[in-house]
């Protein structure tokens, strides 16, 4: 049985990676060692090339030697057509500030910059339903808690047959009940024993010659 692999690369990282000392993670193991009984033709992972800022300017660099890392796996596909748009608003301050405790008037707001991510979740179900017309694969499996997935998996369930397994990445985050609701199947999360065991060696080597693991990973 052939499965495509449908990867959202922040929700992965936001939910499993962030803040630990795990983010130099092989997704090619990761998905064998998650779905051992499948044949895993095709692994596309979709994320958003990060943006330089004051205080993290190496951010771009290390992403690009992660994606250099990704590479070596021969079945993995990038998208990273995605973008980060910056947006200044202005949000209640936290805790909430009512200035002379005038609290007929909303709360004090301080402005903020939004770094907002567009078009990973369009782009992952873009290609989930290409994929499934053109028939490149008997089962689809997605790792992403995001419910605006839900009508691109209900599609590939109910009007091409195929099966879905959703894999929510965040441990502490309850399944979407929406994706439940179209999936034909779940894995409530992923166990952090796996995401250590998963990971790149620290030295890899590739057509270019060889790289190493970003030092501040």
């Amino acid at each position: 049985m052939s499965a495509n692999i449908y990867i959202d690369g922040l929700n992965l990282y936001y939910g499993a990676l962030r803040n630990t000392q795990f983010k130099w993670l092989d997704i090619g193991a990761l998905c064998d060692k998650l779905l051992p009984g499948y044949d895993i033709h095709r692994i596309r992972y979709f994320t958003a090339r990060v943006v330089s800022l004051p205080h993290d300017q190496n951010a771009p660099t290390r992403q690009d030697i992660y994606f250099r890392a990704l590479r070596t796996i021969p079945n993995l596909i990038i998208h990273d057509e995605s973008r980060f748009a910056k947006r200044v608003t202005l949000l209640p301050q936290f805790p909430l500030a009512y200035i002379n405790n005038n609290y007929a008037k909303p709360p004090q707001a301080v402005q903020v910059q939004k770094l907002e991510e567009k078009r990973s979740d369009v782009n992952l179900a873009s290609w989930l339903l290409y994929d499934c017309f053109s028939n490149d694969c008997d089962d689809a499996v997605v790792i992403s808690n995001d419910s605006d997935l839900c009508q691109a998996v209900e599609i590939v369930t109910s009007k091409y047959g195929k099966k879905v397994l959703i894999i929510n990445p965040h441990p502490k985050r309850r399944q979407s009940r929406e994706l439940l609701k179209v999936a034909t199947s779940f894995m409530h999360t992923i166990n952090k024993k796996v995401i250590v065991a998963c990971q790149f060696p620290p030295t890899l080597t590739d057509v270019n010659g060889t790289f190493t693991k970003p030092p501040s990973w």
